[in-house]
């Protein structure tokens, strides 16, 4: 397991550490996690802790994509858990998230369900030997979603100090960007996904 491979699977690990932070009872078991104020905005430190594990764990996608591709590292195994680790940190964050009220529940509904088609996309066309390069406006939705989740993590800060709520702004611009880049993959892949009957 190389390099990069290994930073997929942290960032794997970070995943599951954000979603037991999150989903853990930890009031049922006497564990409480104090509230920060932080000029006049109340930021809960549980998810304050899980924002700081998400961002790290975001960065090592950055990260470990350039790095394979750099020094030539890229492997089969390295793109399937790379797949993998992408969908269980931001999925996992939007459905939680979505549950506990801190996100709308439109942009997780919009968001999930573009990847399962961009993905199923994807799949259709490895299996004819083909590889569905990354669009600019899927990269912009990915910043926009990671930086408005970030910032549903800490409440918005600092931008509640002046009650102007970017990050729900960047949320649905994600989600808006995911619906754009989803039907530009099926357009740029509609022949490869329908090719045409030569004989008819």
């Amino acid at each position: 397991m190389n390099f990069p491979t290994k930073l997929t699977v942290l960032r794997i690990i970070l995943s599951f550490i954000i979603v037991f932070l999150l989903l853990f009872p930890f009031a049922n078991v006497g564990i409480s996690f104090p509230i920060i104020s932080c000029y006049g905005v109340k930021i809960e430190s549980l998810y304050l802790i899980s924002g700081v594990i998400f961002v790290i764990a975001s960065l090592t996608d950055l990260f470990d994509g350039k790095y394979a591709r750099s020094h030539n590292m890229v492997t089969d195994l390295g793109k399937m858990l790379d797949a993998i680790a992408d969908k269980v940190l931001v999925n996992s964050v939007l459905v939680i998230l979505s549950a506990q009220g801190y996100i709308p529940t439109v942009v997780a509904v919009i968001v999930i369900i573009r990847d399962v088609i961009v993905d199923a996309i994807k799949m259709e066309a490895a299996h004819k030997g083909k590889v569905v390069a990354a669009i600019k406006s899927g990269k912009w939705k990915t910043a926009t979603l990671m930086t408005g989740l970030t910032l549903a993590f800490i409440n918005n800060f600092p931008f509640e100090m002046w009650q102007i709520n970017v990050a729900d702004v960047l949320l649905y611009i994600a989600a808006l960007l995911s619906l754009i880049s989803g039907v530009q993959y099926f357009t740029l892949n509609k022949e490869l996904l329908f090719p045409k009957n030569e004989n008819s």
